[in-house]
């Protein structure tokens, strides 16, 4: 892809994010222009947003922060969710005559949220954590049927899709070149696996992860490695997921006991990434493609990295 990989994928998303939604009616009867919508998950957050939706979003919780402007004042703790203060929590007009929100997204079911907003007769979705692309496709199609936005979350899917194939044409293809990675979430050494949301993209792109060998069914694709087993195994391409939370950075990774041996710190192939866009899987997952994309052809095309 000649193209400038992060610059396409925000272009893809503007456009997306452009579009006049196409008029239609919630399953609750009222007009999809008068919904008052709660969100409690910021990927849908930045789905809703993405999509035009974000004048009908009415709250979100406290983790919300992107879009970076126009996000509504009214906040709840997605963590102890109040079910009464949510049902109180919208306007009331002549086109809205409930205080009661007519759709909560929520990521996890915290203080049993769900059953206790249903008993409410509010109408709640769950959209958990996708394990790929499609699943993530899904829950945005979902959410644009949902809010009277079908054309502009279908139009944000195929400008995702779009991004991932460019990025899956790009990675170069090297015979006898098998590329180890590891993925860091935390300085704790926590990782994920290919099972995972991000260990599927990274799959995709061809790389190896290192953590696969070592996961327990326990660790729920999330296992947390050992210095030794991440020195010992000297991913040549390492992902730091930590930057913003940990201040992780390419220089402080090889400055850890033993890490500057690892073939990705001596060859200069420690990315960083934001912790919001690595972690979430809306309309920046984008980027987030591209970022991975981007490391893993620059150390496949370093051929340094696999000089004998």
């Amino acid at each position: 892809m000649k193209r400038h990989p992060v610059l396409f994928a925000a272009a893809a998303l503007a456009l997306a994010a452009s579009l006049v939604p196409m008029a239609s009616t919630a399953a609750s009867g009222v007009a999809s222009s008068n919904l008052c919508i709660v969100s409690l998950s910021p990927t849908a957050t930045e789905t809703l947003f993405a999509i035009g939706a974000g004048k009908q979003v009415e709250a979100v919780d406290r983790d919300s922060n992107f879009p970076t402007t126009g996000l509504p004042k009214k906040r709840f703790d997605a963590f102890s969710p109040s079910a009464e203060a949510i049902a109180s929590v919208c306007a009331t007009s002549k086109a809205h005559r409930s205080t009661k929100p007519d759709l909560v997204v929520v990521a996890y079911d915290a203080n049993n949220i769900v059953e206790q907003l249903t008993t409410l007769g509010i109408n709640v979705i769950t959209q958990n954590a996708p394990t790929n692309l499609a699943g993530a496709y899904s829950q945005m199609t979902q959410l644009g049927s949902l809010t009277g936005h079908t054309s502009a979350a279908a139009h944000l899917v195929a400008s995702i899709k779009a991004v991932d194939a460019a990025a899956l044409k790009q990675i170069p293809k090297y015979k006898g070149r098998t590329l180890s990675a590891y993925y860091e979430l935390d300085p704790t050494l926590y990782s994920l696996t290919s099972s995972t949301f991000v260990g599927q993209i990274l799959h995709s792109f061809g790389a190896s992860n290192i953590a696969d060998a070592v996961s327990e069914p326990s660790d729920d694709g999330y296992p947390q490695l050992t210095s030794e087993y991440v020195v010992s195994s000297s991913p040549q391409l390492v992902f730091l997921a930590d930057t913003v939370c940990c201040k992780a950075n390419p220089t402080s990774f090889a400055q850890r006991p033993g890490f500057s041996t690892i073939s990705a710190a001596k060859n200069h192939h420690v990315v960083g990434l934001n912790d919001d866009v690595a972690s979430r899987w809306g309309p920046r997952v984008a980027i987030l493609i591209t970022d991975l994309a981007k490391g893993v052809t620059g150390t496949l095309n370093d051929a340094k990295v696999w000089k004998k």
